[in-house]
């Protein structure tokens, strides 16, 4: 999962688009980076870290011109290396740079067809860096001096064609533009915004709404499944839908998990969804433990605080804060390995005694992936002094890998896959452990307006919207997502003397 923003503006848009991308830190804490283009030039800053450390104010400084994109990154299958930081950048045609949300299922199909039919080299495991090539390659083909807006679709048309999987793209096109574009199932979210100035309309493309709301853009909607949009460099805005009409099936996991509560995505608020989280485990536990011991609600922060809240309303029960943060530590859902987590969780958490002493504590997370840090949180919460610890998961057990986007572990070290709850809760610690049910969580997202009538749900279903998802795909991308084969990569990134040169040509860009 990654976060994206693009700029096309009527003055610089260097400190606009940091701003975007620390309210989108959350979405990728593994590496940053802003290109932007003034004339012809084309300046960037990328490195691995957070946002406020790759960018300091010499490189905002040389970050000129009033068109830009940007990218905050966390590593997906097999791309974990600072040299795929974005954005990308191929100099034929135009020049192009492009940030990329989402995970394509075809990456290894591509690189064949682009070393064989498009003669283009790639010198990364990146599935960005095919998607930049094929993009290049289909401009290309247009051959035209000045790129319309109607040679620009017909490229992407041809594009569409060609990828597959779950995909937001932003891309600049020296001297023409912005272009962003999402895949026909709408699995990655996209959405644009405008504000008007005495000069004339700024427009920007990006993940979330949250980001629009910082710079006090208008949230006009969502980029339509299978839409490309095109923001030429007088801020004219053209739209046109270069992907087949698929089912809209966006992907749940935002509302559990990803996104920010205070972001609107595909007309639903994250806020309000994660509030009927709430009410539907409120109603799944009365069902099941009418006569409940329950003395306190205590959420694990923060993403599942709006949903124990609720949750705690509705059950009648005492809400508190038991944990306290450390918010400089990063989301451990997103650390590169297992040793990692496990030494995060104590360093980001901390327990309030006086919250937990001689109380039946009932803990609520978004979601269980793994269950290590689920299993450290109970034991802190019983060196706290709780008398019994239940734990609550406003998703349903994630039994399969979610191959959009989010590099959730390999299926064997996915605790609930071949589990019972029961087998899940002795693993965990828990006195008692209740999952949301997979037709509530999507009942809870869903509302009339967003005009969504079904989800991406594979990491709780195994059901792919996609229909490329195979066995032998996903026993593949398994072998890449494992702990120990993410350690070996590191350790042959480590050990290598040899800088690696990217084939997109990177050098010939400003390096600020």
């Amino acid at each position: 999962m990654c976060g994206i923003v693009g700029i096309v503006a009527q003055s610089p848009v260097n400190q606009r688009i940091y701003d975007a991308l620390t309210v989108l830190q959350h979405r990728g804490q593994d590496a940053a980076g802003i290109m932007t283009c003034d004339s012809e030039e084309l300046f960037l800053r990328k490195e691995s870290g957070l946002v406020r450390d790759v960018f300091q104010q010499r490189h905002m400084l040389q970050l000129r011109g009033n068109i830009g994109i940007g990218h905050v990154r966390y590593p997906t299958a097999g791309c974990d290396s600072a040299t795929e930081a974005q954005p990308f950048y191929v100099n034929a045609p135009y020049g192009i740079g492009l940030a990329h949300n989402g995970n394509l299922t075809n990456t290894k199909e591509l690189a064949a067809a682009l070393w064989s039919e498009d003669r283009r080299h790639l010198n990364t495991s990146s599935d960005s860096e095919a998607l930049l090539n094929i993009l290049a390659s289909e401009l290309q083909r247009q051959g035209a001096a000045d790129l319309t807006p109607s040679d620009l679709f017909g490229a992407l048309t041809r594009v569409f064609q060609r990828i597959r999987g779950g995909y937001a793209v932003v891309a600049l096109v020296v001297g023409q533009g912005v272009v962003g574009f999402r895949d026909p199932n709408g699995i990655r979210p996209l959405v644009l915004g405008r504000r008007v100035t005495p000069k004339g309309t700024d427009w920007m493309l990006a993940s979330e709404s949250v980001a629009l709301d910082l710079a006090h853009f208008e949230l006009v909607r969502d980029v339509e499944p299978g839409e490309a949009v095109f923001i030429d460099l007088a801020g004219n805005l053209h739209a046109e839908r270069c992907g087949p009409r698929l089912p809209h099936t966006p992907c749940v996991f935002e509302y559990v998990y990803f996104a920010r509560p205070d972001s609107i995505i595909d007309r639903i608020s994250v806020h309000k969804a994660r509030m009927r989280m709430g009410e539907k485990l409120a109603v799944k536990i009365r069902r099941l433990r009418p006569d409940h011991d329950i003395d306190v609600v205590i959420p694990i922060p923060d993403t599942s605080r709006t949903s124990a809240m609720q949750l705690a309303h509705d059950l009648g029960v005492e809400y508190r804060e038991g944990f306290v943060k450390n918010r400089y530590i990063g989301r451990t859902f997103i650390m590169p390995g297992q040793e990692e987590r496990q030494k995060s969780v104590r360093s980001k958490l901390n327990a309030i005694p006086f919250e937990f002493r001689d109380r039946n504590v009932l803990l609520v997370d978004d979601s269980i992936v793994r269950g290590t840090t689920s299993a450290q949180i109970i034991e802190l919460a019983r060196e706290a002094g709780a008398s019994k610890v239940y734990f609550a998961s406003a998703a349903p057990p994630v039994r399969y890998p979610n191959v959009y986007g989010i590099d959730m572990a390999a299926v064997t070290e996915l605790v609930a896959s071949g589990r019972t709850d029961d087998e899940v809760a002795q693993l965990i610690g828990a006195d008692w452990l209740v999952y949301q049910e997979l037709e509530d969580l999507v009942s809870a997202v869903r509302h009339d307006k967003a005009q969504v009538e079904s989800f991406d749900t594979s990491c709780f279903s195994g059901i792919y919207v996609t229909d490329d998802v195979t066995d032998a795909y996903l026993s593949a991308l398994q072998a890449e997502r494992s702990d120990g084969a993410k350690a070996r990569r590191r350790d042959d990134a480590g050990s290598g003397i040899v800088e690696k040169l990217s084939s997109t040509m990177e050098r010939s860009v400003h390096a600020v």
